[in-house]
C-alpha cells in the first residue's frame, strides 16, 4: 500500500526479500549487503496497525543516520556509504528515497542490548517487586521515572515478529556469546547511551532507555546495526514535562497506545490481538507530528 506520502509495505521485485519486520523490509543485495527500507508501519502492543504513519520511515532513517554519524567514534556501524537508490530499478526508487539504508550483511547477535538511565515501563514494574531490574540491584526509594544513579545494562533475548522480547540476565548473555564479547557489548552500549543521552538533554529530550542491536562482520568485529536511538527503539521524554513519580508523555506511539487502550471492537474493548482497529486520522496526524518534532529538536 503506497501513497504519495506514505509506504505501508514495500515491493522491490528486483531484489530477493529476506524478511519483513514490524517496520523494516530487508532485501538481499548480493551476498554481502542488505537494503533496509523503513516503512511507515507502526506496531503497538506487538500488533502492526493497518494504517501507515505518513513520513515515519523517512524520519526514522534520518534520525538513525544522524546518530550513526555522531557516534561512529565509539563503535563501527553497518553503513556502507553507498546510495540505496543505486541498487534498485528506476521505477522502485520512490520506495527507497530518504527511507532506506544500504548496509553490510552481518552475523546478528541474538541479544537486544538494552540500556536504562531511568526507571520506566517493565523496569519500574520489576523494581516494585524485587528492587532490581534484570538482576541488577538498585537503591531503595526510587519512583516511577526516577533517574538511576548510573545507567544499567539490562539485556533481552530477541523474539520472533509478533512476540515479546524476553528480559535476560547478564550471565545469560555470557552463556550465549561468551564472556569477552558480552563485556564488550555492555561497555559499548553504556558508552553510546551516555553520550547520546547527554547530547539529547541539551536539545530538551530525555532518553530514558534504549536498545541497540549488534552483529559481527566477516573479521569478527562488533558492529552496531539496525536502527539506533529513534523513538521506536528508545523512550524519549520532553524535558519540560518530565516529573519524577509519574509516566511522562513520550515521543513515540503514545497517542496510538492511549487510543487503543480505550478502543472498542464490536462493543467490546480491543483485546490487543490482530487485526487492530482502524486508527482515526487525528491519532495518525498527532503521531506523525511527534516523530517530526523529535527529529527537528535533535537536529536543530
Amino acid at each position: 500500500m503506497t501513497s504519495a506520502s506514505s509506504l505501508h509495505t514495500s515491493h522491490i521485485a528486483s531484489l530477493p526479500l529476506l524478511a519483513r519486520g514490524k517496520v523494516r523490509d530487508n532485501y538481499a543485495v548480493g551476498h554481502d549487503r542488505i537494503l533496509m527500507i523503513a516503512s511507515d508501519r507502526l506496531s503497538a502492543f506487538d500488533v502492526i496497525m493497518g494504517e501507515p504513519i505518513p513520513g515515519k520511515g523517512a524520519l526514522l532513517t534520518q534520525m538513525a543516520l544522524f546518530w550513526f554519524a555522531k557516534l561512529g567514534h565509539i563503535c563501527p556501524n553497518h553503513l556502507t556509504g553507498e546510495a540505496p537508490e543505486s541498487v534498485v530499478t528506476e521505477a522502485e526508487k520512490p520506495q527507497v528515497k530518504d527511507r532506506a539504508m544500504l548496509v553490510k550483511r552481518l552475523k546478528p547477535l541474538p541479544v537486544e542490548a538494552v540500556v536504562r538511565g531511568y526507571l520506566a515501563g517493565s523496569g519500574w514494574a520489576e523494581y516494585q517487586q524485587s528492587q532490581s531490574v534484570c538482576g541488577v540491584p538498585l537503591p531503595a526509594g526510587l519512583k516511577n521515572a526516577s533517574k538511576l544513579p548510573e545507567p544499567i545494562f539490562t539485556p533481552a533475548a530477541k523474539a520472533a515478529v509478533g512476540e515479546h522480547d524476553e528480559n535476560i540476565s547478564y550471565e545469560q548473555v555470557v552463556a550465549v556469546v561468551g564472556a569477552e564479547l558480552a563485556a564488550k557489548i555492555k561497555a559499548i552500549s553504556i558508552a553510546i547511551y551516555k553520550e547520546a543521552a547527554a547530547f539529547a538533554l541539551t536539545k530538551g529530550i530525555i532518553i530514558a532507555d534504549t536498545k541497540f542491536e549488534f552483529g559481527l562482520d566477516a573479521d569478527g568485529t562488533l558492529t552496531l546495526m539496525d536502527e539506533v536511538l529513534t523513538p521506536d527503539s528508545s523512550r524519549f521524554w520532553p524535558l519540560e514535562t518530565y516529573s519524577e513519580g509519574s509516566n511522562p508523555p513520550s515521543y513515540d506511539k503514545q497517542f496510538v497506545r492511549d487510543w487503543l487502550e480505550s478502543a472498542q471492537v464490536n462493543g467490546k474493548p480491543w483485546g490487543k490481538t490482530a487485526p487492530a482497529p482502524a486508527l482515526p486520522a487525528q491519532v495518525i496526524d498527532n503521531t506523525a507530528g511527534k516523530y517530526r518534532e523529535a527529529l527537528q529538536r535533535l537536529t536543530a
